[in-house]
This record gives structure tokens, C-alpha cells and sequence, in this order.
């Protein structure tokens, strides 16, 4: 039996616990081979670490599932036609397409959102909207062969689903425990509806930096895709 082919595209400014995290759970799937690819096989900088060693994404022929990681690059990569080629190659022909944080925004650039319903960092969920989809709060969503997390720490959580999925419940409580997956944490702020008013507003005002250059480059990105 052909061996499960799972591919995690990155891009420059990914967020590294978007795709790291995933990869730690996915790397254990039996019967798998895991790739983590870039146009080129180009070293990808996120957030002060340096990913070298890479698979060069046009070289890869097809794969079973494609995770799409978000990160601050994100607006810059929905734009990138040589990466956004491979992903509506590579995304075409998968059993399963899947994305964690702001990567569900290149699915979408991509064409893959189109009267689904998928997840997003939660800052970011009304981006959803010009490439067709329905936005879900939901912290791993699937619609589908299409399987998306939320914000960046989501990435685990949607590990373990996919993994549950690809070898059986079983085995991805297997790994969750031997991974001491029992999150904690010391603080009820990890949703902006938990969090504290005044914290809700400091993050706002950090991100709205970010909000001007994300939604110009969704909304381009939402015209060239091809018509339904």
C-alpha cells in the first residue's frame, strides 16, 4: 500500500508553532512521509529561526494532505503566484486540504474556500468572507476533505484530529499522551471572549497595524481567483 504523502508548505514570515507544533504530532503517522517544502527549497526565516533543509515545493509531485500554516507573511504569500501555483497544484489533487491560523486565507486565495466553512486566528476570521467561505469559531473545523485550525496553538489540537483521521482515535490519544498534551494555562485569556477588556483592547491595537495591508491583499487576492 502507497505510502500517506503529507506536505507543509511554508512561505517567508510563517509563524513557526503554526506548522511546528502539527509537525511534531504528524511526524509520529504510520505509514506517512511528512515534507516541509518552500518555492525553491529556499530557507524560510520565522520569527528569529532559521528553517534550512527544505523540499522544494514545484518538485513535489502530489501529496494526500496539504497544510498551509498562517504567519505574518501570510499577506505577502497570497499574492506570491509561484507559491500560490503550487498550491492550487498541489491542493487540487489532496485527500485532504487543511490550514492552521491565517493559512485558511491562501486556501482561499487558492479557491479551495468556496462555500465552505473553515476556522482563522480569530483577529482575522472576517477575511474569510471575499473568498466565498463561512467563517466558523470553532477551533478546528472541518467542512468536508477540508480540515482548518485556529490561531497558532489550534495547530495541535487540528494535529491530533488529522492524525485521528489518518491512523484511527486510538492511536492520535496515543501520541497525545505520549506528548503530555493536557493544556493548562495559567491564564483564562486565550480567547478575545475570555480575555479581560483592557487586554482585548492592547492586542487589538497591536494587530490594526497589520489590518490595512491584510485586507488589500485578501481583497486582491479575492479577484483573481477564478470564477465559480
Amino acid at each position: 500500500m502507497a505510502r500517506t504523502q503529507i506536505v507543509i508548505a511554508l512561505y517567508p514570515g510563517v509563524t513557526h508553532l503554526d506548522f511546528t507544533g502539527p509537525h511534531q504530532v504528524l511526524t509520529r503517522t504510520p505509514d506517512a512521509d511528512l515534507t516541509v517544502a518552500s518555492v525553491g527549497g529556499r530557507d524560510i526565516e520565522a520569527e528569529g529561526l532559521t528553517f534550512t533543509k527544505l523540499a522544494d515545493l514545484s518538485k513535489i509531485e502530489r501529496c494526500d494532505v496539504l497544510i498551509v500554516p498562517g504567519g505574518f507573511g501570510t499577506a505577502d504569500a497570497m499574492l506570491d503566484e509561484a507559491f500560490m501555483r503550487d498550491i492550487r497544484r498541489l491542493g487540487a489533487g489532496a485527500k485532504y486540504l487543511t490550514s492552521v491560523c491565517t493559512g485558511s486565507l491562501i486556501l482561499g486565495a487558492a479557491g479551495f474556500l468556496k462555500g465552505k466553512r473553515a476556522a482563522c486566528h480569530w483577529a482575522w476570521r472576517p477575511l474569510l468572507e471575499p473568498f466565498g467561505a463561512t467563517v466558523s469559531e470553532e477551533r478546528v473545523c472541518r467542512d468536508g476533505n477540508l480540515i482548518t485550525g485556529g490561531g497558532v496553538t489550534a495547530g495541535i489540537d487540528f494535529a491530533l484530529v488529522l492524525l485521528a483521521e489518518l491512523a484511527g482515535e486510538d492511536y492520535a490519544q496515543s501520541i497525545q499522551l505520549g506528548l503530555e498534551y493536557a493544556p493548562d494555562p495559567p491564564f483564562n485569556a486565550g480567547r478575545p471572549e475570555l480575555a479581560r477588556p483592557e487586554i482585548l483592547a492592547e492586542v487589538k491595537a497591536r494587530m490594526a497595524a497589520l489590518a490595512d495591508t491584510r485586507f488589500a491583499a485578501a481583497t486582491e487576492a479575492a479577484s483573481r481567483m477564478e470564477p465559480a
